[in-house]
């Protein structure tokens, strides 16, 4: 079955070009006119990703990102942003609301493919290799359906988290830079700067601590992150 993608923007326009760029790759496309439709389609339709047309002075996106991430049910949805140049301030402020992977307009179509596919291809990775779970201390990953648990308590991670947790679990005890974490969670052809890694490890270790896990990621100071058991300390 083709996977679907959810466009929310005012722009008919912008529409009609995703929508050609998007079939090319096997997508179907629905549009969702506002913030409201947009989250009412996600869960009718149970999208692959959902895109989002920011403008300033246009949609609430974030509103609509904190909204599907906050939600089991929609959490491991991509939440992809096209954004305008030059605003950074909008792209801190998606990523704090849960959005995977921001491009910077023009819209270049390689890169919007790239960005998608790169969060297909891990889908497909985890399900090929589902009997390896990456454990620590109490805690397991399922990478199959992209959740976290300990115990009788579970969570569900985004593209970007999980492929950060996942790297970290399986090289435990190491410590990557920022750099070498953009490598492995981010499509090779999209900007990412330090300040982003930074505010999805945040992200992550919010997420950890509702998961109660005593299983911690660390700072080394001038390096990067590492990630260990707090109960080894």
């Amino acid at each position: 079955m083709e996977p679907v993608a959810i466009v929310c923007s005012q722009d008919a326009e912008l529409y009609i070009i995703l929508e050609y760029i998007l079939g090319g790759d096997g997508y179907k496309t629905v549009l969702a006119g506002n913030i409201h439709e947009a989250e009412e389609r996600t869960r009718e339709k149970s999208p692959a990703a959902v895109i989002l047309d920011c403008r300033p002075g246009g949609l609430p996106v974030a509103t609509l990102c904190a909204r599907l991430k906050q939600d089991p049910a929609t959490r491991a949805i991509v939440l992809l942003a096209l954004i305008a140049p030059g605003a950074e301030d909008q792209h801190i402020t998606l990523l704090k609301a849960g959005v995977d992977d921001s491009l910077v307009r023009p819209l270049v179509p390689a890169k919007l493919l790239a960005s998608l596919q790169s969060d297909r291809r891990a889908g497909a990775r985890s399900n090929v290799h589902s009997h390896h779970i990456p454990t620590l201390g109490d805690m397991e990953m399922r990478p199959d359906s992209f959740r976290v648990r300990r115990g009788e308590r579970e969570i569900q991670l985004g593209a970007i988290e999980f492929r950060l947790l996942r790297h970290l679990l399986e090289n435990q005890g190491q410590v990557f830079s920022r750099e070498n974490l953009i490598a492995i969670a981010w499509p090779t052809n999209i900007h990412v700067d330090t300040r982003t890694v930074d505010v999805h490890v945040s992200r992550l270790r919010k997420s950890l601590l509702t998961l109660g896990s005593r299983v911690v990621i660390r700072t080394v100071r001038s390096a990067g992150y590492m990630l260990d058991d707090a109960r080894d300390s």
